[in-house]
């Protein structure tokens, strides 16, 4: 059975919804999350992340198997107290994680890979290497005779 709805929205959406979070508000800001602007100059990549709300403490960037990883973690907790009688009147916790992956190549090393963090923002510099050409090595059998 289809629910009522006015203008693209279920009706019974904002009766039934816990009233302090409003979870399509939480997807769209999801979207905006470690948003990568990624720009090739001639010797390297640069990688500008936007991290808002994000301290120098809570991100990590790591390089494992020719991918570059960055991951951010945040708790934060919110909490007011009525003064009178010490009963609680709001309390609030978050605590979230995100993660994004790009592959660099296996020929880079941690020494390589510069990174800055000013205001929210991320700023990594991957050089460019040069792939080493597999040199194709023949291989001859040997002739019994």
């Amino acid at each position: 059975m289809l629910t009522p709805s006015i203008f693209g929205r279920d009706l019974f959406d904002d009766f039934f919804r816990f009233p302090f979070w409003d979870d399509r508000d939480f997807r769209r800001g999801q979207k905006n999350l470690m948003r990568t602007d990624v720009r090739e100059t001639d010797g390297a990549y640069e990688l500008e992340m936007e991290l808002p709300g994000f301290q120098k403490e809570d991100v990590q960037v790591s390089l494992e198997d020719g991918y570059l990883t960055v991951s951010a973690a945040q708790e934060k907790a919110e909490e007011e107290k009525d003064e009178k009688t010490g009963s609680y009147i709001r309390r609030e916790r978050y605590t979230g994680s995100y993660q994004r992956s790009f592959y660099v190549g296996k020929d880079l090393t941690e020494e390589d890979i510069k990174g800055e963090f000013k205001q929210g923002v991320l700023h990594l510099t991957v050089p460019k290497k040069d792939a080493q050409p597999a040199v194709a090595q023949k291989k001859y059998i040997a002739i019994e005779g």
